[in-house]
């Protein structure tokens, strides 16, 4: 399949600070492509890079076979971006917004009226046309600037976490608009440190932190990565960094990550280890409620090739 994102060894730095560092990757027509990391790992930057709104320090990036350093208006035509800050005027209406940034793309007469049309039923809010941004909810600010995003059918929509503090409707809403896209033929880069939705739309993964891509494939290919492992979750109270201590020298354990009061080990043995791994953790005066055995998720992989959690 054609290639209709390219970028290859991408820097951008901020003095000392090395933001994005030696990326490179392609974006298949037609796929949507995941940038999973924690925050801070990149990926808006990238994002940033790719739109033209900064320039990168170094490497090159080619959208829809235009070069951004030497064509950077016509890439800008092939692509919408739908930011993570909310890009729209609060005192205008829905459709006012939709009208201006409609005409900001070109659009004018019946197609801008069309096209704003469309959009308002793609978001679910062709009701609440006329009512000013500033009344709506969190959740539907945040679809209304998908829908801003995508008035001229650009052939490759950028997604910086679309869904950041919504409300789970709206977050269902726009997972499924995403799939709908992208089935209707539009090819997505989507960006998020939420594991389970980058696993739930992306044909292809790549796991972004401190700057660099650190994995990338599929979701099986990426599983791949811990192949033979389990992930021993253990409902806990009374963890202490001692503890966590004593966990990692139990022969089999392979990484130990705690929260507050969940435990999460990756193994290859964790039948072998359980016995050890409870009666470990009650000697070390901690409580333990529960134990399940799954199989690793992007979460597990990412635990593995840093050891640290993608929640932090």
């Amino acid at each position: 399949m054609v290639a209709i994102v390219e970028v290859a060894g991408l820097v951008k730095r901020f003095g000392e600070l090395a933001a994005v560092d030696d990326v490179s990757f392609m974006i298949r027509q037609g796929e949507v492509y995941g940038l999973l990391g924690p925050n801070g790992a990149g990926k808006t930057t990238t994002i940033s890079m790719i739109s033209c709104l900064i320039d990168p320090t170094a490497g090159s990036i080619t959208v829809d076979g235009h070069d951004a350093a030497r064509e950077p208006g016509a890439l800008k035509q092939s692509l919408g971006v739908v930011p993570q800050e909310v890009a729209l005027y609060p005192t205008l209406t829905a459709a006012e917004n939709l009208r201006f940034w409609g005409s900001m793309y070109g659009l004018r007469g019946s197609a801008l009226d069309r096209a704003v049309s469309e959009a308002l039923d793609l978001a679910g809010l062709a009701d609440r046309a006329k009512e000013r941004i500033e009344k709506y909810s969190g959740g539907m600010k945040r679809r209304i600037n998908i829908a801003a995003g995508i008035l001229h059918r650009p052939k490759v929509l950028l997604m910086d976490e679309p869904t950041v503090g919504i409300d789970p409707q709206s977050r269902n809403h726009i997972l499924e608009t995403v799939k709908g896209l992208n089935a209707a033929g539009m090819t997505v880069l989507y960006t998020s440190h939420y594991m389970e939705e980058v696993e739930y739309l992306c044909d292809r993964i790549a796991i972004m932190d401190h700057g660099r891509i650190i994995a990338e494939g599929t979701l099986n290919e990426l599983r791949d990565v811990v192949g033979g492992m389990d992930v021993v979750a253990v409902k806990v109270a009374g963890v202490s960094p001692g503890t966590l201590d004593r966990v990692r020298t139990i022969e089999g354990v392979e990484r130990v990550e705690g929260t507050d009061d969940v435990l999460e080990v990756l193994t290859r043995s964790s039948g072998s280890i359980m016995g050890r791994l409870v009666s470990t953790l009650e000697s070390e005066g901690a409580h333990v409620t529960s134990v399940s055995v799954t199989e690793p998720d992007l979460e597990s992989v990412f635990l593995h090739l840093t050891g640290k959690s993608l929640r932090d």
